[in-house]
């Protein structure tokens, strides 16, 4: 499906692998020059490969969103290989916790908050003006279904996905008379790296995971890739504030 796009460029962060490469490949599939930003150098520039045999234009910036200097330098890098920044997915995220809330350590929460949270804010705080400067733009924060309801066993990895929505929805407000939209998406159980991981072990799991989801499946990257794109397409442009779930129904029970 094809969709208009008014600007030229877009970051996408957490781009190695997953989520994140798949978007950076659909935005690379529309036209427009994507910079992709990782902590995963191998990954990051397999991603801005992947584009350029495409026929695409990317650009690899190594970026750890916890860190204000590293944030910064990623919005420099990007003015300076682009010009501007019309589109942000600020993807990069991690789940790490094992246990029940009591079980939690706090260097878990703080890793998790850390990446989650304070990255995407950091994030939204640096892209902004740049946004702000270029007369508009859109904004993608992936949340997840975990940030709309409860995740037992994973308690602060709901609450880091809440605080997006959260992040997300007073950002759409303070800026939506500039014409900035602001949204989340909210997948639930996709077939990633990292999904694979956790339930190759035991394909119970998998089967469980599948059976999570009215339509009896897992999603694919593609389709959360694709929920990113119209977020960020002039066709949404009446959207904003919203916490999108593409969770194949798992919300609607």
């Amino acid at each position: 499906m094809s969709m208009t796009f008014s600007g030229q460029v877009a970051l996408v962060t957490g781009a190695a692998a997953g989520i994140g490469r798949a978007t950076a490949l659909a935005f690379a599939a529309e036209g427009l020059k994507v910079v992709v930003a990782d902590l995963d150098v191998a990954g990051g520039e397999g991603t801005v490969a992947l584009i350029q045999q495409a026929g695409g234009e990317a650009l690899f910036v190594r970026c750890n969103v916890t860190q204000d200097a590293d944030v910064q330098q990623l919005m420099a890098q990007t003015l300076n290989a682009y010009g501007r920044l019309d589109y942000a997915f600020n993807n990069a995220g991690i789940e790490i916790e094992k246990g029940k809330l009591a079980d939690g350590s706090e260097d878990e929460f703080d890793a998790i908050m850390g990446v989650n949270v304070k990255g995407v804010w950091l994030c939204m705080k640096h892209q902004l003006p740049l946004l702000l400067a270029q007369g508009g733009g859109a904004i993608v924060n992936t949340a997840s279904v975990a940030g709309l309801g409860a995740a037992p066993k994973m308690s602060i990895y709901a609450a880091s996905k809440h605080a997006v929505i959260g992040l997300t929805k007073s950002a759409a407000i303070e800026y939506a008379k500039k014409k900035i939209r602001v949204n989340a998406v909210c997948p639930a159980v996709i077939d990633t790296d990292m999904f694979r991981r956790a339930y190759e072990a035991d394909p119970r799991k998998a089967d469980f995971a599948a059976a999570m989801h009215p339509v009896g499946r897992i999603g694919k990257v593609e389709e959360i890739a694709s929920a990113v794109l119209y977020l960020c397409s002039d066709g949404a442009a009446f959207t904003t504030g919203q916490a999108l779930a593409v969770d194949g129904g798992a919300t609607a029970i």
